[in-house]
């Protein structure tokens, strides 16, 4: 799908809209990742909104562009994301999500339309779209990989050294997508074990380094469009998204107790109205 002039005031109220129903689809099952969900919104909006290719008719279309959900547990985002795109219909998640005999599993799942690769332990999203990124090479393809990572992620082994062999075979058609809400499933990342200094480590194994507030569209969008520049330079890019963990709700944000837990009756009416109040 080619996209014309992008409307960010629309993208803000979906995104807005958004964010009600990952607390409203999480609730409805008891169960899920709210948290980390709502910190990759404007992320997910500006990927399938503004920058890759796609066909909702043919999502296996040779040329398309591909994301790879390595985080993935943000379920909630990644198929309304999907749903708003034109993938499927939102009502059938709606009825679905994380329901038995469902394809809207609570891990990203490829029987979803749109969906590129089965993600549930972490640390194996990157190493899928590095193998992705370098088929295009022999398939003699223009696309490019995106491959969504968590922050508590990358304190995997397995994420360097796929690191390591992305800039050694040069592929620059790589772009990884950090979201760094700072907070992982019992407390903040870098108490837990610390991955900074991000800037330094990522750019000493090779890697083209930006970094963005993950919140805001229009820098969301100069980095998407920084790292299609740079293809032909020979290196991988990484985009660190900074990012707020329940970003919208008072009581979510930077609140660790949310990241894998839905919220019950009355905090998800409190935490409706705030997202009805917000601009």
């Amino acid at each position: 799908m080619l996209k014309t002039k992008v409307d960010i005031s629309y993208l803000k109220k979906l995104a807005r809209e958004m964010r009600k129903k990952i607390l409203i689809m999480t609730h409805e099952v008891n169960s899920g990742h709210p948290g980390g969900s709502m910190s990759l919104v404007e992320i997910m909006l500006s990927l399938y909104f503004y920058k890759i290719k796609y066909d909702t008719t043919n999502p296996l279309w040779d040329e398309r562009d591909r994301v790879i959900i390595s985080k993935g547990h943000a379920t909630p985002v990644v198929y309304l994301t999907l749903a708003k795109a034109g993938f499927f219909d939102e009502n059938d998640l709606m009825k679905g999500f994380r329901r038995f005999g469902s394809v809207f599993q609570g891990h990203v799942y490829t029987g979803v339309p749109g969906i590129e690769f089965n993600t549930g332990s972490l640390g194996q999203g990157l190493s899928a779209g590095i193998g992705i990124a370098l088929s295009s090479r022999y398939k003699k393809k223009d696309f490019n990989v995106y491959v969504i990572l968590g922050d508590g992620e990358i304190q995997e082994g397995s994420i360097w050294e796929a690191a390591m062999f992305a800039s050694h075979h040069k592929i620059d058609n790589l772009c990884a997508i950090i979201d760094y809400n700072k907070i992982q499933e019992n407390g903040f990342v870098n108490e837990i074990l610390s991955i900074e200094p991000l800037k330094d480590r990522w750019e000493s194994f090779g890697w083209n380094y930006i970094e963005i507030d993950g919140h805001n569209f229009e820098q969301i969008f100069e980095a998407l469009d920084a790292f299609t520049s740079s293809k032909g330079q020979g290196k991988p890019t990484v985009i660190v998204a900074n990012t707020i963990k329940g970003k919208g709700v008072s009581f979510m944000e930077y609140n660790h107790t949310y990241h894998g837990r839905a919220l019950n009756k009355e905090e998800l009416e409190k935490a409706l109205q705030e997202l009805e109040g917000e601009k």
